[in-house]
């Protein structure tokens, strides 16, 4: 089973366009998030919630990150920040640092960045939390290992690329429920990176081809017209 993660994140940053589909991204990484769309209500909830990692625009309606991270430093929180913004001198990265930010991500960033970022200051603040967000997911004769990407079946050991491994894992946290085209797409790619219709059913038949050999039981069911099903039986399946 996967060790439930109780790593939670604050998001704040007035750019819908963004936050949304960073918001999944994370939640798909296994992060409870929160998000908020100006400097005011993020700086309330900063200021009363529990988080491991707050990740703030700099620039915000109400009520600036800068202006959050130097209050809750005043209040001797130390829970780590990181800024994203579009600021990119060096003058303003020091004053980031200066006001208390841990680390500095400038707009547009890569996604991937992002991630290894959060993993780093997690790692740096000794988060309990980030340790528990790491486990292993077991359906039948299955198991993942959602961080290292590789899964195991019958003493194999099946190395797997970063969206097959996300497929899986997706998969997985949802046995046995109907999950649409759509809600994969969804839940696979931001909207901005969203493929043609047919790359779905071409990572399926990838991930079959490594999870599925010879005699093994059959996991993944296509339920026609619908979607798939995941599991060691499907009602409607192939």
């Amino acid at each position: 089973m996967l060790t439930t993660s109780s790593t939670r994140i604050l998001l704040v940053d007035d750019q819908v366009e963004l936050t949304q589909p960073l918001s999944r991204l994370l939640t798909r990484e296994g992060y409870t998030v929160d998000a908020a769309y100006d400097g005011t209500s993020g700086s309330d909830r900063a200021r009363v919630g529990s988080y491991d990692l707050l990740i703030l625009d700099w620039m915000l309606p109400g009520k600036t990150g800068l202006e959050i991270c130097q209050e809750l430093r005043r209040q001797g929180k130390t829970t780590p920040v990181l800024f994203l913004t579009a600021k990119d001198t060096l003058d303003d990265r020091v004053e980031g640092l200066d006001a208390g930010a841990d680390d500095y991500l400038v707009k547009p960033f890569e996604l991937r960045e992002l991630l290894a970022r959060v993993r780093a200051l997690l790692r740096r603040s000794g988060s309990q939390a980030y340790e528990n967000s790491i486990g292993r997911l077991s359906v039948a004769d299955l198991e993942l290992d959602c961080e290292n990407q590789v899964a195991y079946r019958q003493g194999r050991i099946i190395e797997l690329s970063q969206k097959e491994s996300q497929l899986l894992q997706y998969f997985m946290e949802h046995t046995g429920q109907l999950l649409t085209h759509a809600q994969i797409m969804q839940t696979l790619w931001i909207e901005e990176e969203q493929p043609s219709s047919n790359a779905i059913a071409a990572l399926i038949r990838l991930l079959r081809r490594k999870i599925e050999v010879g005699k093994e039981i059959t996991l993944i069911h296509t339920v026609y017209g619908k979607g798939y099903r995941f599991g060691a039986s499907s009602i409607e399946s192939v």
